[in-house]
């Protein structure tokens, strides 16, 4: 199944909280939109976007709100972020609400939600553009 998360070609995109349950026809039609891999976590460099697949266990380790800021700190001004949720129902299920407050409190704004695959929702983030002095 071919998703488009409205990455760019040639875009970088970061990940995070890769696991074994991630759906990888979600990750290989990240890397066809781009024509790049996907980077991880120890990417040192500016990025265009992220993906955070964010998980209800997840959560009992972590804020989501943590790890937004963290995905932000590489992020170009314009660049998504979306966050992949088991879908309601699956194991680790994680409701959109939570999401958007989380996304609130990182100063994100929710734009778009939309089911990915069989197992997976994903939440549009977007980040204000930085102040320039």
């Amino acid at each position: 199944m071919a998703v488009s998360l409205g990455f760019a070609s040639g875009a970088i995109v970061q990940e995070f909280y890769v696991d074994d349950d991630v759906d990888r026809s979600i990750r290989d039609s990240v890397e066809a939109e781009t024509g790049q891999a996907l980077v991880d976590v120890d990417y040192g460099d500016v990025v265009d976007g992220a993906i955070v697949w964010w998980r209800a266990e997840d959560a009992e380790e972590e804020d989501l709100a943590d790890v937004l800021v963290d995905a932000m700190s590489n992020l170009d001004d314009g660049g998504l972020i979306w966050v992949l949720i088991p879908k309601a129902g699956r194991p680790n299920s994680v409701r959109v609400g939570d999401v958007e407050e989380a996304a609130g409190i990182a100063g994100l704004h929710a734009t778009t939600s939309t089911a990915l695959g069989q197992n997976w929702a994903g939440v549009r983030l977007t980040a204000r553009p930085r102040s320039r002095r």
